[in-house]
């Protein structure tokens, strides 16, 4: 959709555009408030702004609106709405081996264990191997400074969305 279409949306409508790019109730409600936006960069400079106001309670909110890396049945269930989306973001994962594929089921439950919530990294273009090595990696963080990376990655999945569905004039 063009910005000068999306401008025009009412609330509801610009709140469930912005839902398909976070769901942290809070991000989604500061930009529907901060509409219209005068080209595509300050849209994506407000998204980015606003995100870092955010607190670890709208992080794990925004969090809980993303299946876990490799889960397709919960694309398919629970993701309905985004899971065209959700499916290209993670086509690495679509290519694995049954044992990487188990490798990531076993470290997510691993994962969510210790830190409360999903495993969040920007998928698009990695492999599921590259995304194995991660978790492996991130895994051994402080809850402090994982929280810090997730909703970093957070942010750079919001902007690819934002990218994708909203277009320049």
């Amino acid at each position: 959709m063009k910005l000068s279409e999306f401008n025009r949306l009412d609330d509801d409508q610009a709140r469930a555009v912005f839902n398909q790019c976070c769901g942290a109730s809070r991000w989604v409600r500061l930009m529907v408030a901060a509409k219209p936006f005068p080209s595509k960069i300050a849209m994506q400079d407000a998204a980015a702004w606003l995100w870092k106001s955010m607190q670890a309670a709208d992080y794990l909110e925004a969090f809980d609106g993303h299946p876990k890396i490799g889960d397709a049945d919960l694309l398919k269930k629970k993701y309905r709405r985004t899971r065209a989306m959700l499916t290209r973001e993670q086509s690495g994962v679509a290519q694995a081996s049954d044992q990487v594929l188990r490798e990531l089921a076993q470290y997510n439950h691993d994962y969510e264990t210790k830190f409360g919530y999903i495993f969040i990294v920007c998928a698009t273009g990695k492999t599921a191997a590259e995304m194995l090595q991660l978790i492996k990696t991130r895994i051994s963080h402080q809850p402090d400074r994982e929280i810090t990376i997730a909703a970093a990655e957070q942010a750079k999945i919001m902007a690819l969305r934002l990218d994708q569905l909203i277009e320049a004039e």
